[in-house]
C-alpha cells in the first residue's frame, strides 16, 4: 500500500492511492458522500477535520514544522487527538 504513496499529494489522491470511495470514507465519518468530496477540495480547514479525515483512511496526523536547520513535531495537535481518543 506504501508503494502507491508519493511524498506530496492531496486527499483526494491519497483516498484513490488507499483505493477507498467517497463513500467508504463518508460512512466511516457519518457524513454523505458529497460532503466528503467538498472537504477533499477545501484548501483551508481544521485541523480536528483533516485529523478525522485522515484517521478515517486509516492514518495518523502529525504537524511538523520545517526550519533551515532542524525539524519540530508540534504537540499540540497530538494532545488534541489524544484527548478526543478517550
Amino acid at each position: 500500500m506504501a508503494g502507491q504513496l508519493d511524498a506530496e499529494m492531496n486527499l483526494a489522491e491519497v483516498r484513490r492511492a488507499l483505493k477507498l470511495s467517497q463513500e467508504e470514507i463518508g460512512q466511516t465519518l457519518q457524513i454523505n458522500q458529497g460532503s466528503v468530496a467538498k472537504i477533499e477540495k477545501r484548501a483551508d480547514m481544521y485541523v480536528s477535520t483533516l485529523r478525522r479525515f485522515i484517521e478515517a483512511m486509516g492514518g495518523e496526523l502529525e504537524i511538523v514544522a520545517h526550519f533551515p536547520d532542524h525539524s519540530v513535531k508540534i504537540r499540540n495537535f497530538s494532545e488534541l487527538s489524544e484527548k478526543t481518543r478517550s
